[in-house]
């Protein structure tokens, strides 16, 4: 269980680290929130995730892939599967992470240059967001680059709002860190010990450790913002799990998070189920789609051995392996291709033949995955457990998928989404051992 951990903060800051001068006042309950007249109407909750386009450290970081998934991705199906947000927006000044968050299901806040500057602040975009939505009483400030946010933390935050009565709520961590004090360069001193005492080293489970602020979420009401103040009144704090607090900011941290985020991130409201039959659109994705013919009007085509030894792997972990095509390929050279499989081309309705097949092998849609990259899987990727398509596949086989690869088509994109299936099926069988 995600444990939930309240107390009165003892410094104010902004999410971007910057003190704010002064402590902030103590503050009443919304006035929004208060007795009206007739049926009192809930307080107007909006999930706000930050996303500007000029990005230094990561050009585009927000609508980067990550574990095939555009960043802000993960933080929008988090956001929206909670339940507990009357609206979910995207501040944004850039036109391609408009068009990912409304992919996603966001609606769109469209910054002006003034507060999307380098110089601006998180507050300035979010006090600029309120002043054209009045309706909005509390904000949820989700960072874009949290990609292992969970909605559970969202609705036990939203529940310290409504319930408890808190202005304020942050995202910490727990770290056992010890920490020392700093020597100017140049300066002869001596260290010392901040939070520990040297002779006297606690071992770490003798030892709480302390709270940091991770950034993942800042959640205020209305009136504390306008004030200027993301934290303050009566605030409290929310101890996220130490394996859920990710954070993106330079190149180096990918790697690390892309593997953090298969094995403890949030992949949707539905439990995943063991992938029993793997079909592969054969143009495109196990090919290149390039078509070479001989003298003798012979047809030649290629394909990448890391394809095939990812066929051949999912074969060995007990998953039945089947290509299809809508063209008239010839079956003759798929044959010499000697991968074993079973197949079925020249197929105008590509999701009636998948249907059948895994009626026949009686599996649900969720132990069915599919590669595609073209109109034509549009439909099995949109219906099937876990769908996937190369770096090269058509924008609307793109929009309707849940793995993009990095590799393209007939160049390891097979080989890639192979592997992304034998990570997701760890987190499954891991899942059934708890």
């Amino acid at each position: 269980m995600d444990s939930v951990e309240k107390g009165a903060a003892t410094s104010v800051s902004n999410p971007r680290g910057r003190p704010s001068r002064g402590r902030p006042p103590k503050l009443q309950r919304n006035s929004r929130g208060g007795q009206g007249r007739g049926v009192e109407k809930p307080p107007h909750m909006a999930a706000l995730i930050l996303a500007r386009g000029g990005s230094k450290g990561i050009p585009l970081k927000n609508i980067k892939h990550l574990a095939g998934v555009p960043l802000i991705g993960w933080v929008l199906r988090a956001a929206l599967d909670s339940g507990v947000f009357q609206s979910v927006w995207v501040s944004t000044d850039h036109d391609e992470i408009e068009n990912v968050a409304k992919q996603f299901g966001a609606q769109v806040h469209r910054r002006s240059s003034e507060a999307s500057k380098d110089s601006s602040t998180s507050l300035d975009a979010i006090i600029e967001f309120l002043n054209y939505h009045n309706e909005v009483d509390i904000v949820g400030n989700i960072q874009a680059t949290s990609p292992c946010l969970h909605p559970t933390d969202l609705q036990k935050v939203a529940e310290m709002i409504r319930e408890e009565g808190y202005d304020s709520v942050f995202s910490v961590v727990r770290r056992h860190q010890f920490r020392w004090g700093e020597i100017q360069k140049g300066v002869r001193e001596m260290t010392e010990p901040l939070n520990l005492n040297p002779a006297k080293r606690p071992r770490r489970q003798d030892w709480d450790g302390e709270l940091y602020e991770n950034g993942s979420f800042y959640f205020a009401k209305r009136h504390l913002i306008e004030m200027g103040y993301l934290q303050g009144g009566k605030m409290a704090y929310y101890e996220m799990r130490a394996e859920h607090s990710v954070d993106i900011d330079v190149d180096i941290d990918w790697p690390i998070a892309e593997q953090r985020v298969l094995r403890y991130g949030y992949f949707g409201k539905e439990k995943l189920k063991e992938i029993k039959l793997f079909v592969c659109n054969i143009d495109g994705c196990l090919t290149n789609g390039h078509i070479y013919v001989s003298g003798d009007q012979k047809e030649i085509i290629s394909y990448d051995i890391k394809d095939a030894i990812g066929i051949s792997l999912l074969k060995k972990s007990g998953i039945e392996v089947r290509l299809i095509s809508e063209r008239a390929c010839s079956k003759q050279t798929l044959s010499s291709l000697k991968l074993d499989c079973k197949m079925e081309v020249n197929v105008p309705d590509k999701l009636a033949v998948v249907d059948e097949w895994r009626k026949e092998m009686g599996l649900c849609w969720k132990e069915v995955a599919y590669l595609g990259n073209e109109v034509s899987d549009e439909e099995c990727l949109k219906k099937v457990g876990l769908s996937g398509v190369p770096a090269d596949a058509c924008a609307a086989a793109q929009k309707a998928v849940g793995y993009i690869c990095k590799s393209s088509g007939g160049r390891g994109a097979l080989r890639e989404f192979a592997e992304h299936i034998f990570l997701l099926m760890e987190k499954v069988i891991n899942s059934c051992q708890k």
